[in-house]
């Protein structure tokens, strides 16, 4: 089995490296013959390909490929046109694995292949969430790590012929979001099933939270809702309503959850401070995200009246 890892990267050199570096330390054990890791840089304006093209020897596994910013789907879709592999693993370029990451890939599609003797199936690892940026691994397995996506480019391994069947990713999701999900559903459509494999361990590290962020966290829920759209008109369904929180539930629970938009990014702001200056940024992180699907839940309605949607 030969395994390439497609991973899109834009402005996280600092990351990326140990992303990297964990990479070059898989265990390479039947059934794994080879693997690659193809690098696509998203038009990245930090030193991100500077940096890779210096230190390339360090990384021989390691292909850099090129594109104008366009966005992870668009990244992923040049990743995979690139790749060699039979297999392609999906990753984000701020995941730091264990060196037997791509082996319990490998060995759980195996073992599923021969138990369904088809290859339609994907193999699903854990993504742990981390802010510890010197000691990603060390981070304990929470209960909010769970996730209930059924494909998610976080960490997931696929025959590469079933993804290719299934049209990979659509380039019109060029903001964030929705994306990996939208290419889900075209695949449950197709029958391949989920496949568990929590051995096939990552570390997601994003920085704690700052009140700095709060904007930018804010703007990606308008991005989220403009995409969210674009995933309801391809797939027009409850279900999806239901994933985009396209619904008058969804509606009626945040309302509630913020007390009609008295608990807002700005009366919170003070509660917020107080809990990062304690040390408590991923519990203040919690708490904004009241406001913060508030905020994405009505951006979406919005976009919807002026398309003539809702």
């Amino acid at each position: 089995m030969f395994l390439s890892v497609v991973i899109p990267t834009y402005n996280r050199l600092p990351i990326l490296e140990k992303c990297l570096r964990a990479l070059e330390q898989q265990q390479l054990e039947a059934p794994i013959s080879a693997y690659e890791v193809v690098v696509v840089d998203d038009g990245s304006t930090d030193d991100t390909v500077h940096w890779l093209l210096r230190h390339g020897s360090q990384f021989p596994h390691v292909r850099l490929v090129q594109q104008d910013h366009g966005g992870p789907a668009e990244g992923r879709n040049r990743g995979v046109d690139h790749a060699r592999g039979d297999v392609i693993v999906f990753i984000d370029s701020d995941l730091v694995v264990t060196d037997s990451f791509l082996l319990s890939h490998a060995r759980r599609l195996e073992q599923t292949w021969q138990q369904r003797g088809d290859r339609l199936c994907f193999t699903y690892g854990a993504v742990i969430n981390t802010a510890n940026f010197d000691d990603p691994t060390s981070e304990p397995h929470k209960l909010s790590d769970l996730s209930w996506a059924y494909f998610a480019t976080g960490n997931v391994a696929i025959d590469r012929e079933v993804l290719e069947r299934s049209g990979l990713f659509d380039t019109r999701f060029r903001l964030y979001g929705w994306e990996d999900l939208e290419l889900g559903e075209r695949l449950r459509r197709m029958g391949v099933v989920l496949v568990r494999c929590p051995e096939a361990v990552g570390y997601h590290w994003h920085p704690p939270l700052s009140l700095e962020q709060v904007p930018r966290l804010i703007a990606v829920e308008g991005e989220r809702a403009k995409m969210g759209l674009v995933f309801y008109r391809k797939h027009p369904t409850r279900r999806v309503r239901f994933i985009i929180q396209f619904t008058v539930l969804h509606r009626l629970l945040w309302e509630l959850l913020t007390l009609g938009g008295l608990l807002n990014e700005r009366s919170l702001r003070p509660l917020l401070a107080w809990l990062i200056r304690r040390g408590q940024p991923a519990l203040a992180m919690e708490l904004l995200r009241l406001p913060l699907n508030r905020i994405g839940v009505r951006a979406l309605y919005r976009e919807a009246r002026a398309e003539g949607l809702a």
